[in-house]
């Protein structure tokens, strides 16, 4: 199985509401490579839940492209999207019982998410006892969910985020609200799918640990990308209009309108703080 790439470019969305607008994303510059993962790591309110929405499909962007594949999510159809999510794109929303029937058992809750992509492609559908002992959980097929325990149903959410065989799996705070052996075992199922499907994995989260757990954490900040992280080391990132968002330790240091001299040499880049710039 293959996983699907991401772009995103320039990418906004702004919540209308009466009397006010709220911009959620500034300008988004995103590629991820087909199976990769990612976490997008920030604050509540920084946007990454909104930027997951959007690739997705639950939302269309204000303005930019978000291209999942060869598809760009902003110019299809609301029917095309709907299939989209039966077939190429798994979702797994916060909280694992969000995305389960209760009172079904773990087997039927597969065979649900699992309809929709057997009419398109049934040769390319697993059989839900495989996608179970996939993740560790063989001999629950015939549970009710309302019966598991947090950990559990969390995996059981992953596994119905896979059933289908998508190439791209979003997922919502995957680790919420768990103890950390529960955690470790979302994580390691998380790194099992990417590792025997090749499947594309990005979480949103807003545990550091978890990010450096997935390998590559793209920190959002006021609505754009403001910083990467990359097998211990943070990068600033350099937005498609130039901008680059400093670290907070460094905005801390200056008030706003400060002027900061760039000098560039050998492949440096040094800021340089004006003497009435620093705060």
């Amino acid at each position: 199985m293959t996983g699907l790439a991401v772009v995103c470019r320039r990418v906004m969305h702004i919540y209308r509401a009466e009397g006010s607008d709220v911009v959620a994303l500034a300008g988004v510059d995103l590629d991820i490579a087909p199976g990769e993962t990612l976490a997008l790591v920030g604050p509540s309110g920084s946007g990454k839940s909104t930027l997951i929405a959007l690739l997705a499909g639950l939302m269309r962007p204000s303005a930019g492209r978000v291209q999942i594949g060869m598809v760009d999510i902003g110019r299809v159809s609301e029917a095309e999207l709907a299939r989209l999510r039966g077939t190429d794109l798994g979702v797994m929303l916060q909280g694992a019982r969000r995305n389960l029937l209760p009172y079904a058992t773990v087997l039927s809750n597969l065979w649900l998410a699992q309809r929709r992509a057997a009419q398109v492609r049934p040769a390319d559908v697993e059989p839900p006892e495989r996608i179970l002992a996939l993740l560790g959980l063989t001999g629950l097929g015939h549970r009710r969910v309302r019966d598991l325990p947090p950990g559990t149903a969390q995996r059981v959410a992953i596994a119905v985020g896979i059933a289908a065989s998508p190439g791209l799996l979003l997922v919502d705070e995957p680790t919420s609200q768990l103890d950390r052996g529960a955690r470790d075992e979302v994580l390691n199922a998380l790194a099992t799918v990417n590792q025997e499907r090749g499947t594309t994995i990005v979480a949103v989260t807003h545990d550091p640990e978890v990010g450096a757990r997935l390998g590559r954490a793209v920190t959002i900040r006021d609505g754009r990308v403001g910083s990467e992280g990359r097998n211990g080391r943070e990068f600033a990132v350099i937005a498609g209009d130039g901008t680059v968002q400093l670290p907070p330790e460094v905005l801390d240091s200056f008030r706003p309108g400060a002027l900061l001299a760039i000098e560039h040499t050998d492949g440096r880049v040094t800021l340089i703080a004006d003497d009435h710039g620093s705060g």
